[in-house]
């Protein structure tokens, strides 16, 4: 028997790759997609979503993109990798995701046809929409300045593109860099950590897509959780991943908070002094 079995789960339920069956709508997401999806219908231009390390923006973007049909809109979601970017992999890569072939070395020839193909998709009667993933490792002034060339394409109803943004807090100061740009910020919204009360719903809903309906975790178990990973999703699949398997090994079922203090030990997390009061 494996620890899956011991604990009745179909498949691993807290992955730390992006699964969209996994896929938590609390009411800040829903609130989040919200106010994206209104800077996209109304051709804002700029909308921006920033948050600590871990607080599921990428998950946000995915959901984001799943969430725009095709029938209406021509989308792509673009994720920074690395800081050595420069404005010409940028500007050409998002010619590539517009479907743009045969496209020009300088970088005024690439605007050219962006700007172009642009109108042809709003001449279809399509939204254009261009998710942007990491981009605090964008740290050009002449990226920033790119992006405000992109916005500067507009029609009576609009800009041609709306550009989302997502990245860690630190993003707000690189679009300071370049004033006008930040200027045209449409929409902006911040994530933050879970409650006490949506981490335990977001245990008990991976649980379920895990084709497991028991409450494996015992209260004082979650609230430790919680506390250990400040409610950051991440941390919470982290610990909650690594408390299965070591539960497993003790053959606590449900899992206790001997085990999550254990988890946290090993993977050195220690909550705050006011958090730890909450739990003894």
């Amino acid at each position: 028997m494996d620890f899956l079995e011991y604990y009745k789960l179909s498949e691993h339920p807290f992955s730390s790759s992006i699964d969209n069956r996994f896929y938590y709508k609390t009411t800040q997401h829903a609130e989040a997609l919200l106010r994206l999806k209104y800077a996209v219908d109304t051709m804002k231009g700029l909308a921006v979503v920033v948050g600590e390390v871990g607080t599921g923006k990428s998950t946000l973007a995915r959901r984001m993109l799943d969430e725009l049909d095709p029938r209406e809109y021509e989308a792509a979601l673009l994720i920074v990798l690395h800081t050595s970017v420069t404005t010409d992999w940028i500007m050409k890569k998002i010619a590539m995701q517009l479907g743009i072939k045969d496209i020009g070395e300088s970088k005024l020839e690439v605007m050219g046809q962006v700007a172009r193909k642009l109108q042809a998709i709003h001449n279809s009667g399509l939204k254009t929409v261009i998710l942007l993933d990491e981009v605090q490792m964008l740290k050009s002034k002449e990226i920033m300045e790119e992006f405000r060339g992109l916005l500067n394409m507009e029609v009576v109803e609009g800009k041609l593109l709306t550009l989302i943004l997502f990245g860690l807090p630190e993003l707000e100061e690189i679009l300071a860099w370049d004033t006008p740009l930040k200027q045209r910020i449409a929409v902006k919204y911040r994530m933050n950590g879970f409650t006490e009360e949506i981490t335990h719903e977001y245990i008990q809903h991976r649980l379920k897509i895990a084709s497991c309906s028991d409450e494996i975790f015992t209260h004082e178990a979650v609230q430790a959780i919680h506390y250990y990973a400040g409610g950051v999703p991440r941390l919470i699949n982290t610990i909650c991943d690594n408390a299965i398997f070591e539960g497993f090994l003790v053959k606590a079922n449900p899992i206790d908070r001997k085990v999550i203090e254990s988890v946290a030990a090993n993977l050195d997390l220690q909550p705050s002094e006011e958090e730890l009061s909450h739990f003894g």
